[in-house]
């Protein structure tokens, strides 16, 4: 019991002290101390826990002491986590647009972009959510399709039935992408002022293309301390792993 109690003091402690150091933050952000107020922010997400409101306010901070890379970064991070929200996807187009590097993007069907669009409207908690509740509408169409006897109400229950785990499904594949992109993480920022992009995982590499910070890449392989990265535009190469930072 004891160890109860120690435990719900130490908790209610770090709540108290998280709580009067977002203040801090939010104070030093409003008198336009935006080193102060990254300093507390990035402290706590090293220290207590992350969360998409402490990566947003931690990238407006950069965003507002001009730093793009880690501003892109945190915005970044704030999304996979909250991929509805569009204040953070707005502030991400505006940091971009403060970067060396416009990358076009391969061209990508119609289904596939279609599909990237839907399943970002919600996080992987909400969608799961959404799966639970149409797979239980769904037993109730079934029952009801099986013990009513008016035929109209059986068909409603049929066919609601059918919709609803057409839906479930959708939902819980979308529950595994949105997932999947949190914990097998192969996204990173370009964090050095400029890299030269090689053919392979050495110095002594061919030179293929320069990529500046700031600049989103896809991890593909590693190698040592080298990493294989590929643009939008699809071309690839190595760089040392120390001049990006993963989201």
């Amino acid at each position: 019991m004891k160890k109860i109690y120690i435990f719900i003091i130490a908790l209610f402690t770090i709540s108290f002290a998280s709580a009067q150091s977002l203040q801090e933050a939010a104070d030093a952000y409003t008198k336009e101390d935006y080193k102060k107020a990254a300093l507390i922010y990035q402290t706590l997400a090293d220290s207590v826990g992350v969360s998409p409101e402490l990566y947003y306010n931690l990238g407006n901070s950069y965003y507002k002491l001009k730093d793009y890379p880690k501003a892109i970064l945190n915005y970044e991070r704030a999304l996979l986590m909250l991929p509805g929200d569009e204040d953070i996807r707005t502030n991400l187009e505006m940091a971009r647009a403060n970067i060396t590097d416009k990358i076009d993007t391969l061209d990508k069907s119609f289904i596939s972009v279609w599909f990237e669009s839907v399943i970002n409207i919600a996080s992987s908690n909400a969608w799961a959510l959404f799966a639970i509740i149409t797979f239980l509408i769904f037993l109730i169409g079934i029952f009801t399709y099986i013990f009513t006897k008016n035929i109209t109400i059986r068909k409603v229950g049929f066919f609601g039935a059918v919709l609803m785990l057409i839906l479930s499904l959708f939902a819980n594949i979308a529950t595994y992408k949105q997932r999947d992109k949190i914990e097998n993480r192969n996204h990173a920022i370009i964090m050095a002022p400029s890299i030269t992009v090689k053919s392979s995982p050495a110095d002594s590499g061919t030179d293929l293309f320069i990529l500046h910070e700031g600049t989103k890449v896809k991890v593909t392989d590693k190698v040592g301390d080298w990493s294989e990265i590929k643009i939008d535009d699809g071309n690839s190469g190595w760089i040392p792993s120390s001049k990006m930072e993963i989201i």
